[in-house]
């Protein structure tokens, strides 16, 4: 079955955990054991109700706060699709956070609170979740019971959050009302909200296009390892591991290996289940190469004929993600892009960028904790690198602290800039 990723993100209290809770527990995804342990813990704190948040919210701080700190990760599947959620802090301190959820999710829940409207963090998060290339935002009007399941108050969120959304680059925005302390347009349709005649979440999740979301047009293979089996009967047998980044690969094609950019054909691509005719994003599997050419880790399969960009100097906005230290130009750090690691320098601050009105201040000096900037940087090995916006796989990377081998920065590569 397809898988779909997904993370909840929005303001703190706005409803995150309790909907994921509530999600589990309609669509029959929680274990007796569970559902007993949160219905002990709820009494012991003298809660009227089963505390559904308790499902995700697990750290001891979380419990006492009453807010999600760190990323919880939660799986359930239905007979149409299997799910990866997410669940991400709202508060602004761990910004950090709701960026490593939301970096590989297929689609954002955004909950807003009917009373509260959009604010700040509504809009903090919508704007990074299409920074972060989300190709799909579900804008979840929560707490529709506090407001006596109004339409009017409904409107109110919807118009508010897409005229901010028209300022983004996010083509797919849905509006769904819900409460998810009551369960409605949850996973089933609701009674108090016949006024609303979309669908309920579990359904638009079930149903939502992702398959056209990746890059099939341009072939992009990161090799993470090569394949020499040490058996008498695989003594000719070579192949290169990895997972497939971008393209549709068969065997016959044409490609080239970077660095080097010599050209060969595939021989064949193998899987666990035995070869196959054609692989696609996000096929694990291994190729094998007509040709007996140089290629190890670090190394990129591609198309022939639509190679990617191979840059030193670069550009790319940065999510700052240490409290020890800010970015700051001359700053030497280890590089992580794909499956190749090298070491680069920030050569510049272009500018910071200021979420709430979305301008770019551009006489930064540097980043703090959770800022996110467009830096200039440059590296000691080329990078083999698509735009963030074409190919998310190929257009990330990681900056980290050599010293303490913190990961300190997540970047999303722009272009390359002239030497």
């Amino acid at each position: 079955m397809e898988l779909l990723r997904f993370a909840t993100v929005g303001s703190v209290d706005d409803g995150k955990s309790t909907l994921i809770g509530r999600l589990l527990y309609d669509s029959k995804s929680i274990m007796q054991d569970q559902w007993d342990a949160i219905e002990h813990t709820s009494e012991a704190r003298g809660e009227e109700y089963v505390n559904l948040a308790l499902l995700t919210d697990g750290l001891r701080a979380e419990r006492e706060q009453g807010i999600t700190i760190d990323v919880a990760y939660r799986y359930f599947s239905t007979p149409k699709r299997k799910f990866i959620i997410a669940d991400t802090p709202g508060h602004v301190q761990y910004t950090r956070n709701m960026v490593t959820g939301a970096s590989t999710a297929n689609l954002a829940l955004i909950l807003i609170d009917a009373r509260q409207g959009v604010v700040e963090q509504s809009r903090r998060h919508a704007f990074i979740s299409a920074l972060l290339g989300i190709p799909h935002l579900v804008v979840c009007v929560n707490k529709m019971d506090l407001v006596n399941y109004e339409e009017s108050a409904y409107n109110a969120v919807r118009d508010e959050f897409a005229a901010f959304a028209s300022k983004l680059d996010v083509r797919d925005v849905t509006f769904i009302p819900m409460s998810a302390l009551n369960g409605d347009n949850v996973v089933d349709r609701s009674a108090a909200m016949p006024w609303f005649t979309g669908k309920p979440l579990l359904e638009h999740l079930e149903e939502v296009e992702i398959a056209a979301d990746e890059d099939l047009d341009d072939k992009r293979f990161p090799v993470q390892y090569v394949i020499r089996p040490m058996r008498e009967e695989y003594h000719d047998y070579r192949g290169y591991a990895g997972t497939i980044a971008g393209g549709m690969f068969r065997p016959g094609d044409e490609v080239a290996v970077l660095p080097g950019g010599r050209r060969t054909t595939i021989a064949g691509i193998d899987t666990f289940d035995g070869p196959v005719e054609v692989a696609a994003p996000p096929m694990s599997v291994t190729i094998r190469l007509a040709d007996d050419i140089d290629v190890s880790r670090g190394c990129m399969i591609v198309d022939a004929d639509r190679e990617p960009i191979t840059a030193q100097h670069v550009e790319a906005w940065v999510c700052w993600m240490t409290e020890r230290s800010r970015l700051t130009p001359g700053t030497r750090f280890a590089l992580k892009h794909a499956t190749h690691s090298t070491r680069a320098m920030i050569t510049g601050i272009a500018s910071r960028l200021e979420i709430n009105t979305l301008a770019e201040d551009i006489n930064a000096d540097g980043l703090a904790l959770n800022e996110i900037g467009r830096v200039t940087l440059r590296t000691t090995e080329p990078l083999f690198f698509d735009p963030y916006r074409a190919n998310r796989h190929t257009g990330s990377f990681i900056l980290i602290d050599e010293t303490t081998n913190h990961t300190v920065g997540a970047g999303m590569l722009l272009g390359a800039l002239e030497d």
